[in-house]
């Protein structure tokens, strides 16, 4: 027994030992901490199917942390690029830009940016009658700029989700283009680990791979086809369409947060979410996408 026992014992180390070494590699190769990252990832899918499946209500309070950590994330990037963009009412504006674009529609949502630009643009001008905070004209219009970036890049494109939910049927295509979206990010994870040999832009974005990119495109165009013909209703032609698009606008957002962050200088936007960087490391994909199935719901839905 004492030797059975030791067996397994000696069994379980080398199996322990051969995980702990394929992890390291997976985690050099991606820069992830997989086990990490799946599991934050089916916390937050099942926090959005309850959102969107049984309380739609509840998609504004999830929209609400999210828009809330994501805004605070670049604005305090930007800063840490020589941007001195106010954090607090970024965070109180794309906050409130949420439920004006849930109750509001189209409408508040436009209100809500460019008042949520307003708001910050006079904050931050008012800072300059503290001396310690006193910039030059130069620096002060590069904050300025900075500042109505953020509500233009997180809350305006944030809230397109959040007035497509709104819309009688809108959950359905607020689930299905993240779920496209989600598709080409783990199509080209998949295929970029396994096959991955030309890089794409290393310049930007090292880790990407044409065949990761083509990876993607395949499951993208398999998804948009499902969701569109199972849950939308629609055609098998428009879920081609679909999922190319947002297989185009997941790619586009997740290298132009790569740039934001390689001009800044940082890895990842911040350490919240473990295996994954940030909110905002999460959402590049999602953002840009949440235009296209806007356009695309008044199109076809």
């Amino acid at each position: 027994m004492h030797a059975r026992k030791a067996d397994l014992e000696r069994q379980f180390e080398v199996g322990k030992a051969q995980f702990d070494q394929a992890q390291e590699k997976i985690k050099a190769r991606t820069g992830r901490n997989l086990i990490l990252a799946t599991l934050i990832g089916l916390g937050f899918g099942a926090v959005l199917l309850l959102s969107l499946l049984v309380i739609k209500e509840l998609f504004m309070l999830f929209a609400v942390i999210i828009a809330a950590f994501a805004s605070y994330e670049l604005a305090q990037a930007l800063r840490k690029g020589g941007y001195h963009v106010p954090r607090i009412p970024t965070v109180v504006v794309a906050v409130a830009a949420v439920p004006l674009s849930y109750y509001g529609g189209a409408g508040g949502q436009l209100i809500a940016v460019l008042g949520g630009i307003l708001i910050v643009t006079l904050w931050r001008l008012g800072e300059q009658a503290v001396p310690a905070m006193r910039r030059s004209g130069r620096d002060l219009g590069r904050d300025v700029a900075a500042g109505a970036f953020v509500q233009g890049y997180v809350t305006f494109l944030a809230t397109f989700a959040v007035v497509l939910t709104a819309a009688e049927g809108g959950e359905l295509w607020t689930l299905a283009f993240i779920a496209v979206a989600v598709a080409a990010d783990t199509g080209a994870y998949a295929f970029g680990l396994m096959l991955g040999k030309h890089k794409m832009a290393p310049v930007i974005s090292p880790k990407k791979t044409w065949e990761g990119f083509a990876g993607g495109a395949g499951v993208s165009l398999v998804a948009g086809v499902l969701l569109s013909t199972l849950m939308l209703g629609n055609t098998w032609w428009f879920g081609l369409i679909f999922g190319a698009s947002i297989f185009l606008t997941a790619t586009l957002g997740d290298l132009v947060e790569s740039l934001i962050k390689r001009d800044i200088g940082i890895k990842d936007m911040s350490s919240w979410l473990p295996g994954h960087g940030g909110f905002l490391d999460r959402l590049d994909s999602i953002l840009p996408s949440a235009a296209v199935a806007f356009v695309a719901f008044r199109i076809f839905g």
